[in-house]
């Protein structure tokens, strides 16, 4: 299948005890209505759940959503077991109440973008499609 037929998959999901999913779903709406397959995983996931359903649904790229103050531990872990699993080059993004300093920090350990509130959805239709692009032409 080329790459113009094939359709996005992206993940999206609230780690934690965090039980706040407003933007989480407008992100995900945006997503599909931008032509992407999107599968939302609800609230209260481990990474060990978000990692399996993302291998399971072979996805493109996983979108976090943390409003709990807890960011660093859930992209650390994330990523540690995308590494583990051998799927290091699937897009780890996120948004949420993340502090400007952090953001950095989680670019570092391997987050690809980090999108505030009011961050407009098709910014990040925009760099979803251009890194998922560059996914796709690396495989």
């Amino acid at each position: 299948m080329g790459a113009m037929e094939r359709r996005i998959r992206v993940l999206i999901a609230k780690p934690g005890l965090d039980g706040h999913d407003r933007g989480a779903k407008v992100v995900a709406r945006a997503l599909r209505d931008a032509g992407m397959e999107v599968i939302y995983t609800g609230l209260r996931q481990t990474p060990e759940m978000i990692v399996s359903a993302a291998l399971q649904e072979d996805v493109d790229a996983i979108g976090l959503s943390v409003l709990s103050g807890a960011h660093m531990h859930y992209f650390r872990e994330v990523k540690r077991l995308l590494d583990e699993q051998g799927a290091g080059d699937v897009l780890l993004f996120g948004g949420g109440i993340i502090p400007d300093e952090d953001v950095p920090k989680l670019k570092e350990i391997g987050v690809a973008e980090v999108f505030g509130p009011g961050t407009p959805t098709g910014e990040i239709v925009a760099f979803i499609r251009k890194a998922t692009e560059a996914r796709w032409a690396a495989q």
